[in-house]
């Protein structure tokens, strides 16, 4: 078999999304054993073409997770999956009904059709929220994944990621069409950041609409979490590779080590002392300190962060600095 037919085809769900652009990045410039990268969403860029190299092909497949034709055909041919596709509301804007669609069945639609095409490899992109923080305001301080919390969902976003994480983890060592095993991995991101993340401009230019004014209160000394969405595409990449070579570990359900700090005190200025809490979900979430501080993705592949602080600063902020400076109206 020649190098090239031995490497591999990569899809990633929710592809256009967020974190998805910031995987087909890392992918692309880190990745050597991958001939193609198929992006599933449900909505394509016109750009995706633009992306491909002499080396790997990028692929835009326009498909609904909540349908499972769509899904299978996405993933014929296919490798491994990175399943990131998920909604996300804190909001109470989507019906509950939409984000159990989306977050639970279309996590079942990816696992049925890795089995009956033969993938072997699935990495499901989580969240910290399947712990919490509740909304009882319970701490967990630089807490791991051994360490004892009082879960309790009441949004359907959490709930929903929670459920499709234990179905993930559920069907690792199915055996799959071909008499092959599915593998499978979670990995529970803490609150991520960096370029093209829309809650955050959301967040930033309502401070402009407002001249600044959103709802203050959140104390001060709240510790929370964050990770440069560049790093959490660089443990997607690393989890994959230590998926294929070390198949036969544990089930896996890795934290990210996040700076402790409150990144949005640094890049949305002016509105550093404000944040957009608009629900007691928010408020609670807002309000509790929340911090993972954990070293089994170190001690399982050495991770270690792609981009160090100052660099994940100096490219969120340069995507900061392209928003609009001036309020909507003018002083009187």
């Amino acid at each position: 078999m020649s190098h090239e037919n031995s490497k591999l085809t990569y899809v990633i769900t929710g592809g256009c999304g967020f974190l998805g652009q910031h995987l087909l990045r890392v992918l692309l410039e880190k990745e050597e054993n991958i001939k193609e990268i198929r992006l599933f969403d449900k909505n394509i860029h016109q750009s995706l073409r633009s992306h491909s190299t002499e080396r790997v092909k990028v692929v835009g497949v326009q498909g609904d997770i909540t349908d499972y034709e769509s899904v299978h055909h996405a993933f014929q041919g296919a490798d491994l999956v990175f399943h990131a596709a998920s909604l996300v509301d804190v909001w109470y804007k989507v019906p509950e009904k939409a984000i159990y669609a989306v977050n639970v069945q279309g996590t079942e639609n990816v696992i049925n059709a890795c089995v009956e095409i033969g993938i072997q490899y699935l990495i499901y992109t989580s969240s910290m929220e399947v712990v919490g923080p509740n909304v009882k305001g319970d701490t967990f301080i630089r807490g791991n994944e051994d360490t004892p919390y009082n879960i309790f969902h009441e949004m359907a976003y959490p709930k929903t990621k929670a459920a499709a994480e234990k179905m993930v983890l559920g069907a690792n060592g199915t055996k799959v069409k071909g008499g092959n095993t599915l593998y499978t991995c979670s990995l529970r991101p803490t609150g991520i950041y960096g370029e093209q993340h829309q809650l955050m401009k959301d967040f930033y230019l309502n401070g402009v609409r407002t001249g600044g004014w959103l709802i203050k209160g959140v104390p001060r000394n709240t510790e929370h979490g964050r990770v440069y969405a560049g790093n959490v595409a660089w443990m997607h990449l690393l989890a994959a590779r230590a998926l294929q070579e070390h198949p036969d570990r544990l089930v896996w359900v890795l934290w990210f080590i996040a700076w402790m700090n409150d990144l949005i005190r640094w890049l949305l200025k002016p509105f550093y002392n404000y944040t957009p809490l608009l629900n007691g979900y928010t408020l609670a979430v807002a309000c509790t300190s929340f911090t993972v501080c954990t070293d089994k993705a170190f001690r399982h592949f050495q991770y270690q962060p792609l981009y160090s602080w100052k660099e994940c600063l100096a490219r969120t902020q340069s995507w900061v600095n392209t928003f609009p400076l001036e309020t909507s109206t003018k002083d009187t």
